[in-house]
């Protein structure tokens, strides 16, 4: 699944992200262009998948799978449904859901996959349009000619001056009739986009396939040096590979053709892909034969011809002399495609991969009985800020926040929150010498009423956890009011766990406590790396729990409540 393009969601029935792969995750993070999309609600292991795709479009394929399995009998095709969606950032993608039962063959699950068709969409209403506008124009222009012959036609003892004049009319509206006709072909290759049969490929690839399978012995093929090596063309590769190699046997037997030559390059909006050989070009009669002829190519044996090909992959066809009166051309005009951008998937990183072993389609969901959940089995957030200072309610700021996410035991890194805040007010030297941000380093980052927001999604449907939370917790309280976002889920703090745990030391920091339990400390005083730190230091923490007794939600929190370091308030 990972190494797939296609962008792949596997969910539980309650719409709980169980897999993804990256190109899932390129597809609803990021904005038109590959940008990150702001606000966006992150994808990730145990999250909602409501959070990119509207909900009444997901539970209404559900119901039409489930109608089906209603409706079928056994041994019936695999129901599957499908919808269109617009995501947040404006991408519109194409779903397709197929069902995943259990051993008992109940739905309780399903499986999501995207295709973004954006382009095919805009290229839909390119063409609607240009349609519209060509269909307009020329009605308009026709009506001019027409009302010009008609004068002519009702005033034949007209003097010479006026008929010069409609004649004149009928020349400038005619010749306007061609540019709009030259107009709407240069800018229907962007219209042709739309027909899902076809695939994009380089137009020096169809060269190279077309010379594999035509040349032979008694007909010799090369590239004449007007190929354009930059061209992409959305065809039926395999469809019109056949059909020019139809004509290129025709051409041996029947016009005695020994070499061709194939020519590739751009005018415009079209392809010109040109076929030339020496000797005189068809004469229309023969050239409306060959191309009306039947060709069964396609794997159920159905007989197309020549010109319908050719129409299918939005293209015409025209046949006449080449540079030199010696030399034949049959034309190809085919619509330009331009590629679409390569996935930005990061390299993968050292160290084994991250695995959801757990049983995908059976997780507690969040409710009111969270409380009675074992440490265990919960989905966490660990995170950290830097501010400006240490006093937020002398109007210190958050300016960098980091967190990552914990699932089944597993500290997903791939699956982080790290963003930088540019304050309002200016930063302390203190501050600065502690985590090293500058001013500099924050200039044009956004501010926190838009970064807020965005982290709270990403936290959404998990417990917090921080290293002395009490004073993480009082900055993002006080924005509350200023950005309407309020953190309302339970809260575990490591430095009260660490007391639970060992009631008897002296010290415990964060760095005293990765010592004691053995974890490395890297990127020590940035958000992201306390967070990373924070959150393997929890990892060690809950079995330590377990063996004294603490194994739900409630009775950590009831435990850390006990602690001197509970009493402490900011």
């Amino acid at each position: 699944m990972a190494e797939l393009a296609l962008s792949v969601l596997v969910c539980n029935i309650e719409g709980r992200i169980l897999l993804y792969n990256d190109s899932a995750r390129q597809l609803l993070e990021t904005g038109r262009g590959g940008a990150p999309a702001a606000g966006m609600a992150a994808i990730g292991l145990g999250r909602s998948v409501f959070g990119a795709i509207e909900r009444g479009l997901i539970l209404h394929a559900l119901e039409q799978i489930q109608q089906q399995l209603r409706d079928s009998g056994d041994g019936a095709a695999r129901p599957v449904s499908g919808f269109v969606a617009t995501l947040a950032q404006g991408q519109i993608v194409r779903a397709h859901m197929a069902p995943v039962f259990d051993s008992a063959h109940a739905l309780n699950g399903f499986v999501l996959t995207l295709e973004d068709i954006t382009r095919n969409v805009e290229a839909d209403s390119r063409r609607d349009a240009l349609l519209q506008s060509l269909t307009q124009d020329a009605r308009a222009t026709l009506a001019n000619i027409r009302t010009a012959v008609e004068a002519i036609q009702a005033y034949p003892e007209m003097s010479a001056a006026k008929r010069t004049q409609l004649t004149g009319i009928i020349d400038d509206e005619s010749q306007r009739l061609v540019h709009q006709i030259g107009r709407a072909v240069d800018q229907r290759g962007a219209g042709m986009d739309s027909h899902q049969e076809l695939e994009e490929m380089r137009g020096a690839d169809l060269l190279a396939l077309l010379l594999r399978r035509i040349g032979s012995p008694s007909l010799s093929v090369a590239t004449s040096d007007t190929v354009d090596a930059t061209l992409w063309l959305k065809v039926d590769s395999y469809a019109l590979t056949q059909a020019l190699a139809y004509l290129a046997q025709r051409l041996a037997t029947e016009a005695s053709v020994t070499e061709l030559h194939f020519g590739l390059y751009r005018a415009g909006r079209l392809a010109y892909l040109d076929l030339t050989w020496r000797g005189t070009p068809l004469t229309a009669d023969t050239l409306r034969v060959w191309e009306n002829a039947p060709l069964p190519i396609n794997a159920a044996g159905a007989a197309l011809s020549l010109s319908a090909l050719i129409a299918r992959q939005g293209g015409e066809a025209v046949c006449s002399a080449g540079e030199s009166p010696d030399v034949a051309r049959y034309r190809l005009m085919l619509p330009v495609s331009e590629p679409g951008s390569a996935l930005d998937i990061p390299p993968a990183q050292e160290g084994r991969p991250e695995f959801y072993d757990f049983d995908l389609f059976h997780r507690p969901g969040q409710s009111a009985e969270i409380d009675q959940c074992q440490l265990s089995k919960l989905n966490y957030t660990v995170f950290d800020t830097e501010t400006t200072g240490l006093d937020p309610a002398a109007g210190d700021e958050i300016i960098s926040i980091g967190a990552l996410r914990i699932v089944n035991g597993r500290l997903l890194q791939r699956e982080s929150f790290d963003q930088l805040i540019q304050p309002r007010g200016a930063l302390s030297a203190g501050s600065i010498a502690i985590h090293g941000i500058t001013h500099a380093m924050l200039n044009g980052q956004p501010p926190i009423e838009t970064v807020l927001p965005q982290f709270h999604r990403f936290a959404a449907d998990t417990v917090l956890v921080a290293h002395n939370a009490a004073f993480d917790m009082k900055f993002l309280q006080m924005l509350e009011a200023r950005t309407g976002t309020a953190f309302t889920q339970p809260v575990l703090d490591t430095l009260l766990l660490s007391q639970v745990i060992h009631p008897h030391q002296a010290e415990h920091t964060l760095e005293a406590i990765a010592g004691r339990l053995g974890v490395a400390i890297i990127g020590r005083h940035t958000a992201l790396g306390d967070a990373i730190v924070t959150g393997e230091v929890f990892l060690k923490m809950t079995p330590l729990l377990a063996e004294i007794g603490i194994c739900t939600l409630k009775e950590a929190r009831d435990a850390a409540q006990q602690t001197h370091y509970a009493r402490i308030r900011y």
